[in-house]
């Protein structure tokens, strides 16, 4: 059973969009047992420019699937972010599948057909280049600075003010991230 938890930022959840988001969630319930009680989380943004966000959150325990789509039509934008959580179950299936049998213990969570389907395994990956840095103390913006001059979409950098690791990142929107390893 989905429990939905559907948020909007300005945005009112007509019920309209509750009701399309529902119906188009309820396409991965397949996926899982009926007495699995799986807790999504929808995140609806519209910006200035008229743009649509949606964010889709599932956690699993120890896995947490995550889709987000940013478009001009918030309806286009909740199809793709279905499809992409739905990919990512197909793709990570035996993973997932794996970490909840070894979880038994806390109910079944894969029907036994979707653990039964021809499971596709992902080519073997594997470490090409070791790479070894000496991290400098410096401040957000001459990390920020760093990362711009070598091209990179992140950067690893000891914060001056605390001595921390920490990974600034570019997001997908085009703004920053910065992991703090605590």
């Amino acid at each position: 059973m989905i429990k939905l938890s559907i948020r909007g930022e300005n945005i009112e959840v007509t019920e309209a969009i509750r009701s399309y988001v529902e119906s188009k969630l309820n396409k991965i319930e397949k996926f899982f047992n009926a007495e699995q009680n799986l807790d999504v989380r929808v995140n609806l943004k519209v910006y200035r420019e008229k743009t649509a966000k949606v964010e889709v959150t599932i956690p699993l325990g120890s896995i947490t699937l995550r889709a987000e789509d940013v478009s001009q039509d918030m309806y286009g934008s909740i199809d793709l972010v279905v499809d992409k959580i739905g990919r990512q179950i197909r793709k990570n299936k035996t993973r997932i599948a794996k970490k909840h049998r070894e979880k038994k213990s806390a109910g079944e969570v894969f029907t036994s057909e979707f653990e039964l389907e021809e499971i596709e395994e992902a080519p073997a990956v594997k470490v090409v280049r070791t790479k070894n840095i000496t991290l400098k103390p410096m401040d957000l913006e001459e990390a920020r600075l760093q990362m711009d001059l070598l091209g990179h979409d992140f950067f690893i950098y000891t914060d001056a003010n605390d001595n921390t690791t920490n990974v600034l990142y570019r997001r997908e929107d085009g703004n920053l991230g910065v992991i703090e390893a605590k």
